[in-house]
């Protein structure tokens, strides 16, 4: 099965922190399910990477190549329809990322790895617990 990991949720796992869910760490060591990180997360990284709000071993490329050759992810691209479907979501969450993550998880139809309860109010399901 495939998942979207939210930015926290990303960041959580590589670091191993342990707000993660057991639940959401489970379905991530499960070889056969499909993660996906979104670039919208890598560009959330690098943003917070240049304001010192996250610090990485490495750079964010680097990184973020290192993860999905290692550690079983791949990318998710960001679509034109992704970007498209945005103009019609309604701002009940205004995080200009997790609007991008709710639409590719809406478009694609792929359930999202996310403590983030705002996601709940649109048509995604969201994992955690």
């Amino acid at each position: 099965m495939k998942f979207i990991l939210d930015t926290h949720t990303l960041i959580w796992f590589f670091s191993g922190n342990p707000n993660l869910s057991n639940t959401v760490r489970e379905i991530i060591e499960d070889t056969n399910n499909q993660k996906l990180i979104s670039l919208a997360s890598v560009w959330e990284m690098a943003i917070k990477q240049s304001k010192g709000k996250l610090t990485l071993s490495l750079p964010i490329e680097t990184y973020i190549t290192q993860k999905v050759s290692l550690e079983d992810f791949a990318l998710l691209f960001i679509q034109l329809n992704h970007l498209g479907a945005i103009s019609s979501l309604p701002f009940y969450h205004n995080d200009p990322f997790d609007r991008l993550l709710i639409t590719q998880a809406v478009v694609e139809n792929i359930p999202i790895l996310s403590r983030d309860v705002a996601f709940d109010a649109y048509r995604v399901k969201r994992i955690w617990d």
